[in-house]
């Protein structure tokens, strides 16, 4: 695979209740969208938060964008964490701020532009995903579930990112939402930012936006291909998995 924009190499991480993550190795191509599936406690997030550099591996390499950050500080860590976007589970919105500052809150962080660029910049990620501008003065507080999704990804896509980082985007939607959420997704896939990783354990989801499915059982990748080889594997665990008895 040429220039990666991902690529994990034996990562290892553990935490007081034990080894999380047991010699991770995958590579993720540009243009692609990677969905890592498990049960609750597998490590996914754990997975995710290595790749933006918010925790540390114990062993292994982790390259994004070509450039090794795992023995990156803070401060060198801020122009590969520019190039991507963070989707938290719980949308992790601001509570005290309106739907308008939470998106332009990475803005007012990491850009300098006028207040009028800003305000472009948050009425167009607000329409990608559907809300207009009835929504800039809601606190979070007023929103649904799924709408909060919605503004979570309208911040992460606030600076343009080169690489889409979602954690769960479907827990806790009822299924027509859930179905939304996923659906936008796979819209953003299609032009506003080609390359992503999705963290699940919504096997529907899963079928609608990846390229490629990696299960995540006992600390390491159990099957890794697209979802029609995945749902065909051999692996007991990984069938276990997916028929719902081991999540």
């Amino acid at each position: 695979m040429a220039d990666p924009v991902v690529e994990l190499v034996s990562v290892r991480r553990t935490f007081d209740a034990g080894e999380v993550l047991r010699g991770v190795t995958f590579t993720l191509a540009r243009g692609e969208t990677l969905v890592v599936m498990g049960g609750s406690g597998s490590g996914k997030t754990v997975l995710l938060r290595l790749i933006a550099g918010l925790i540390r591996p114990d062993a292994g390499q982790i390259r994004v964008f070509g450039r090794s950050i795992e023995g990156l500080s803070e401060e060198e860590l801020l122009p590969v964490r520019r190039r991507m976007g963070y989707v938290f589970q719980g949308a992790a919105l601001f509570d005290s701020l309106s739907v308008y500052e939470n998106v332009a809150y990475p803005l007012r962080e990491h850009a300098t532009l006028g207040e009028g660029e800003i305000a472009e910049r948050v009425a167009r990620n607000l329409g990608l995903v559907g809300l207009g501008p009835e929504v800039l003065r809601l606190l979070p507080a007023e929103l649904s579930g799924g709408m909060k999704k919605r503004v979570g990804i309208a911040r992460a896509l606030s600076i343009g990112p080169e690489l889409l980082l979602f954690d769960e985007p479907t827990a806790g939607l009822d299924p027509t939402n859930a179905k939304l959420v996923a659906e936008l997704v796979q819209k953003l896939h299609g032009g506003v930012c080609d390359t992503a990783i999705v963290v699940t354990h919504d096997i529907e989801l899963a079928k609608t936006v990846a390229d490629r499915v990696a299960v995540l059982i006992d600390g390491r990748f159990a099957a890794v291909g697209p979802m029609t080889e995945v749902l065909e594997t051999g692996n007991a665990a990984v069938q276990a998995f997916l028929t719902g008895e081991a999540r």
